[in-house]
């Protein structure tokens, strides 16, 4: 019976101590970009991401396990079930937070989930263009984590475009990662290395 005990506590130290990568999603802030940045009105349903090609990217990119965390703000009390069964379906684990109208209910919630990550052997990509993680990012970069930020480039607060400094890469949401179907209406500086000119003429 010990020995079986042991084996068990064994496999989940091993699992705690596994290095995994955490695609955390900004549900609000990547969906308010898109639809108000990018496009100037409500988002097709042709045109929102395939949250499935995200998860791909996560695991692939330090290749490694990847644990999908999709945050969303239900604070009205309403969750849209059909997107969760979705995610769900996709491998993401939905995070519905609730709180009042002051909070930034899905904003605290990565900075605390950031802040645990700092202690475990875990590298954070991050899907929003928000400035407002600096510091929890800072803090992980400390401790030697890899991080990578996923968002529309031309997007991206200033205090996390500065990161690049410290080796932080921001992936392209469209161009990079391939999250879209559909060809977005974007204005973007391009790098010469990137430019394609068949998608001008």
């Amino acid at each position: 019976m010990a020995c079986l005990l042991d084996s068990g506590y064994a496999h989940i130290v091993n699992d705690f101590n596994e290095r995994k990568t955490y695609l955390i999603v900004d549900g609000e802030n990547i969906d308010a970009t898109l639809g108000m940045s990018v496009l100037g009105r409500r988002p097709n349903p042709d045109e929102r991401p395939r949250w499935d090609r995200v998860a791909e990217f996560a695991a692939e990119l330090w290749e490694q396990p990847a644990t999908n965390l999709f945050f969303l703000n239900a604070s009205s009390g309403q969750m849209p079930l059909n997107f969760v069964q979705a995610l769900l379906a996709m491998d993401y684990r939905p995070v519905p937070l609730a709180g009042d109208a002051t909070e930034k209910v899905v904003d605290i919630g990565i900075q605390r989930t950031l802040d645990v990550l700092v202690g475990r052997p875990a590298d954070v990509l991050l899907a929003s263009h928000d400035g407002d993680f600096l510091p929890q990012l800072d803090a992980l970069l400390d401790r030697g984590h890899r991080v990578g930020v996923i968002a529309f480039r031309e997007f991206v607060s200033s205090q996390l475009a500065a990161l690049s400094e410290r080796g932080v890469t921001v992936y392209d949401l469209e161009h990079v990662v391939g999250a879209f179907t559909t060809q977005l209406p974007r204005v973007r500086i391009i790098p010469l290395d990137e430019f394609d000119p068949t998608m001008f003429i």
